[in-house]
């Protein structure tokens, strides 16, 4: 796992949002976008609860989550399955798990819990195009990408 974490951490600074999945009661999927959360050490990531009612009480009811980190451009990413803890504000390990979060946010944002996240596998998420055209380099992949999204615009000017 620490070779594919190592591959991950290459992508991080091409991830905005991660996707957090959880189960509600009627064992149906909710996903939800994150905007704010790091990797600390291997094998963890530390998502803020800024208003994720919905999520922590899944969570709650069912610690098992999957968090998608997907690089648009490059059309790749990974999917990190493990199982939650919810520190709050009050709990005394919540200044430091939750240090990268607010170093993120400042006092922007209310930080409810901090969704700590122990990855007990991870499995890569591909664009189909990875195996149709798998001679296409990566930087052919993001001409693509800015092309389909409309991310070609020049930035204005002056």
């Amino acid at each position: 796992m620490l070779r594919a974490w190592d591959d991950l951490l290459t992508l991080r600074p091409d991830v905005v949002l991660c996707w957090l999945a959880t189960a509600d009661a009627e064992w149906g999927a909710s996903t939800s976008p994150k905007e704010i959360w790091a990797l600390p050490r291997p094998g963890q990531i530390v998502i803020a609860d800024i208003a994720s009612g919905h999520s922590v009480a899944n969570i709650r009811r069912d610690p098992r989550v999957c968090v998608s980190l997907l690089d648009i451009l490059r059309q790749r990413g990974f999917k990190l399955y493990g199982t939650t803890t919810l520190i709050a504000p009050e709990d005394p390990a919540f200044a430091e798990t939750a240090s990268p979060l607010l170093a993120m946010t400042g006092s922007l944002y209310p930080l409810r819990h901090a969704i700590v996240v122990d990855v007990v596998r991870l499995a890569p998420i591909l664009a189909p195009s990875y195996s149709l055209f798998p001679d296409r380099t990566v930087e052919e992949r993001i001409a693509e990408a800015r092309a389909a999204y409309g991310l070609n615009i020049a930035p204005p000017q002056g």
